[in-house]
């Protein structure tokens, strides 16, 4: 490796140079109008995040673990770091038919690749719906100097493959892993975990349009909530990586218990809620119906 720098071992097919082509700025592809379907009534969820509500269930996950937890249709929930700053990685299925679970992909092109308060998270084809409407986000959409903003879509889950792949040694410690058995008991499998949402995960993508991550800036009393359009399971892990000050892959430490990432490593929370009056407050509420497609994708019968 003598006389190759970093940047030259870790390159990018891109370049950091923009080249000027006289083009119009781009717009959104997706963007907000006065009814659509895509976008959250700001009114409504407003009134729904404002509204007495009372705390049913509360559970713990322990640091470099998961867990998974059924949250019914019309609650309110929060995912929290009570002891301080920690990445989430959150997983999202339909409760009663586990097919219907998070797409990432599609949410990121309808809202952002960063979401906060009124974005929607979205479930998969031929489903497509709300899974969850967000109500509350106390980092507000954090923007920093270097482009990074918190609660990605761009990233997926830390998994054993690929660090099996850059080191070469089994490590168990992963979000992949720790979803797979926060899932098992309701009858899913690893082929069930899905890519995530980052919840309290700060990221970008610097001048080479490559993914970059940076230290979790939540504190004991942030929290980030979700209203459930559906009956859910929610799975999460409290990431081995921690607050992400001190992340690291197996191919630069001999210690793949990554003793650093250890002590940065803190709990999650997942608090249920129930609105005091229901009824009232969701009286202008539409439960989310998958899209009804009937195109056969041009297959024509006999």
């Amino acid at each position: 490796m003598t006389g190759t720098t970093i940047d030259d071992a870790a390159s990018s097919s891109q370049t950091p140079i923009k080249t000027t082509y006289n083009l119009n700025k781009p717009r959104a592809a997706y963007y907000p109008h006065p009814g659509s379907k895509i976008y959250a009534n700001k009114s409504l969820y407003s009134k729904l995040a404002a509204s007495p509500k009372t705390l049913i269930e509360s559970h713990l996950c322990q640091p470099r673990s998961g867990i998974a937890v059924k949250i019914p249709a019309k609650s309110i929930f929060r995912l929290t770091t009570p002891q301080g700053p920690q990445v989430c990685d959150l997983n999202i299925w339909n409760l009663h038919n586990p097919r219907e679970r998070f797409w990432a992909a599609r949410t990121r092109q309808l809202h952002s690749a960063h979401v906060s308060t009124f974005d929607r998270l979205w479930s998969n084809l031929p489903y497509l719906r709300p899974l969850v409407t967000i109500t509350a986000d106390t980092l507000s959409a954090r923007h920093d100097e270097w482009g990074g903003r918190v609660h990605d879509t761009l990233g997926t889950r830390c998994d054993p493959y690929v660090d099996k792949l850059i080191s070469g040694e089994d490590n168990d410690l992963h979000c992949h892993s720790n979803l797979t058995r926060a899932v098992l008991p309701y009858g899913l499998t690893e082929f069930d975990v899905h890519d995530v949402l980052n919840v309290f995960q700060v990221t970008g993508l610097n001048e080479y349009d490559q993914y970059f991550m940076e230290a979790c800036p939540a504190s004991k009393d942030d929290y980030f909530e979700l209203f459930a359009e559906q009956d859910l399971l929610v799975a999460i892990s409290a990431c081995p990586g921690g607050d992400l000050s001190q992340w690291g892959w197996g191919e630069d430490s001999d210690d793949l218990q990554g003793s650093k990432m250890v002590d940065c490593c803190r709990p999650l929370g997942i608090e249920v809620y129930k609105l005091n009056d229901e009824d009232e407050v969701l009286k202008d509420w539409i439960a989310p119906e998958v899209v009804n497609y009937r195109g056969n994708h041009g297959l024509k019968g006999p």
